[in-house]
């Protein structure tokens, strides 16, 4: 299965899980005069980004927080590559959520296990 496959099936997984979800396409287009346009996050950003809310624990009670959410799709034998490896440490060491993905099976078990979905306080 190609890696734009698997990503579409993950986008639409993880978003019925709740989670929102887009696909952030990142590169550089060439004008006719000659300039260059880029667009996306930037170099090695995930594939997909958006949110996922979960609930806050006892100290802000009933309070819903929108977490930065990057998900980096790869085909099973396709290679990470530094810059995306750095963009998802990054997310997560600022408290975001961030992985790697190779299946719609292995992207909802990390988003449930990261966003403490799997016990109850999530979504």
């Amino acid at each position: 299965m190609s890696e734009t496959r698997i990503m579409n099936k993950i986008q639409i997984a993880l978003s019925n899980l709740g989670a929102k979800i887009f696909r952030n396409q990142v590169g550089k287009y060439k004008l006719r005069d000659g300039n260059w346009i880029t667009y996306g996050l930037g170099k090695g950003s995930s594939d997909l980004i958006g949110w996922t809310v979960v609930q806050i624990h006892p100290s802000m009670v009933g309070r819903r927080v929108a977490v930065f959410t990057a998900v980096e799709v790869k085909t099973p034998k396709g290679k990470v590559k530094q810059s995306q490896e750095n963009f998802i440490r990054v997310v997560r060491v600022n408290g975001g959520i961030g992985f790697v993905a190779r299946s719609v099976e292995e992207a909802t078990t990390k988003l449930f296990k990261e966003s403490n979905l799997a016990n109850g306080t999530g979504l």
